[in-house]
């Protein structure tokens, strides 16, 4: 039980195997604009399109919550998906008639409810090394902090449901009125690499005081039979 509590504090961040995972693969938009000659509508595609892979770790992780009852789990889930896909359906459509290239209005509603059509679109752009890389960092994430440390185990699902629209929110005001400099600008290279490099310090700090919200005595009060053993 100390063993999960101090690592839950531990300092040194940048050392955590997830920290890194969620670093290298923020780069890859840089490996995008420095030689895939990337302009503005991709970056801000790939940016919504990781609001989605963070909707679907959310989803695992009220499942995954040690705290309250199946019943309301089973309700949450439906009710946020719901929820959750029309404000990032809202964003998606927010992002594409502003950045993308000759979009019509039609399409960015049909399109972007359409899985077969964002999976053409990712292609289209050249994206899908960037989308596996940052779900495979989330996903890394989940696997080692929320379920190896034992961070399930103290997770309120109400807490675990609004955790994605905080990021949504501020990401998004931080990263599309970048977008807008990027573009009075006409898309140069110096402001496109730090808008990805503002996009990558806000996404660290997000992880950072995500895996410090819970206190050591609430996890090891969560896991049975931490109190004898300490």
């Amino acid at each position: 039980a100390e063993k999960i509590a101090t690592v839950a504090l531990e300092p040194g961040w940048w050392r955590r195997p997830s920290a890194i995972a969620l670093i290298l693969a923020n780069l890859v938009p840089v490996g995008g604009v420095l030689f895939a000659q990337w302009e503005v509508f991709p970056i801000m595609l790939l940016f919504w399109l990781e609001n989605l892979i963070v909707g679907v770790i959310t989803a695992l992780k009220i499942l995954a919550c040690g705290r309250g009852d199946t019943l309301v789990k089973f309700f949450m889930l439906p009710f946020f998906v719901f929820h959750y896909g029309m404000f990032c359906l809202g964003h998606g459509i927010f992002v594409f008639l502003l950045f993308a290239p000759k979009v019509e209005t039609t399409w960015a509603f049909g399109g972007l409810s359409d899985p077969v059509a964002v999976f053409q679109l990712i292609l289209q752009q050249g994206l899908w090394i960037a989308v596996v890389a940052l779900a495979a960092s989330h996903g890394f994430s989940f696997i080692v902090n929320f379920l190896g440390r034992g961070e399930y185990r103290a997770a309120e699902v109400v807490k675990i449901m609004m955790a994605p629209y905080a990021r949504i929110i501020v990401l998004h005001a931080v990263i599309i009125f970048g977008g807008f400099v990027v573009m009075a600008l006409d898309a140069p290279l110096f402001a496109l690499l730090l808008l990805v490099v503002l996009k990558i310090i806000l996404d660290v700090n997000a992880h950072i005081r995500e895996h410090r919200r819970t206190p050591d005595a609430t996890v090891v009060a969560e896991i049975p039979g931490a109190a004898a053993s300490a």
